[in-house]
């Protein structure tokens, strides 16, 4: 086994560990520090596929901006440590079924249409293909006809959400004990 399947394997864990928790934790303050977790793994895994622009956007907006937004809507709410539920219910053995009945279908259709070779390693990419490809994705981004429209709309839709959780959580100027 060579260090990369070590690192691939060790960040998977990481990824998929942090996941679990996140799903099964009732404490919505630790779910969420799990989560950037997750994201760190994610952004491992990017870094291992050579991606490196998509581990620094990983980095930048998932762990630097998505994650500090849901921990400050988080911490706005009330009632933030009073969930005391366990974190299973009756289902989870039919969700556990379900979920590897799912991956069997997806595994076995997709070694049938593209053969074993889809999945067995990394291809190798000509230098050709790859020369470019950030300053052409720059460009993409600030060019008006490219991305910067949904780059905007998606910042401003993010704006909205943390006015609008803001003003949820404010407290009213009458408490339930003066009415």
């Amino acid at each position: 086994m060579t260090l990369e399947q070590v690192i691939f394997i060790l960040v998977s864990l990481l990824t998929v560990g942090t996941g679990i928790v996140v799903v099964t934790n009732r404490n919505l303050f630790h779910a969420a520090l799990a989560m950037m977790a997750s994201f760190l793994g994610v952004a491992g895994l990017y870094i291992m596929l050579d991606a490196g622009f998509l581990a620094a956007a990983q980095l930048l907006v998932y762990i630097g901006a998505i994650s500090i937004l849901i921990i400050f809507a988080i911490m706005l709410t009330r009632r933030m440590m009073q969930a005391r539920e366990i974190p299973f219910n009756s289902q989870s053995g039919l969700g556990l079924f379900t979920a590897v009945g799912l991956f069997a279908l997806l595994a076995s259709v997709i070694i049938r249409w593209w053969g074993y070779e889809a999945v067995s390693g990394r291809p190798e990419v000509p230098d050709t293909i790859l020369q470019g490809t950030v300053s052409a994705l720059g460009q993409a981004f600030v060019n008006p006809g490219g991305y910067v429209i949904p780059f905007i709309m998606a910042s401003v839709l993010l704006l909205a959400a943390l006015i609008g959780s803001i003003y949820i959580a404010w407290p009213s100027e009458q408490t339930e004990d003066e009415a």
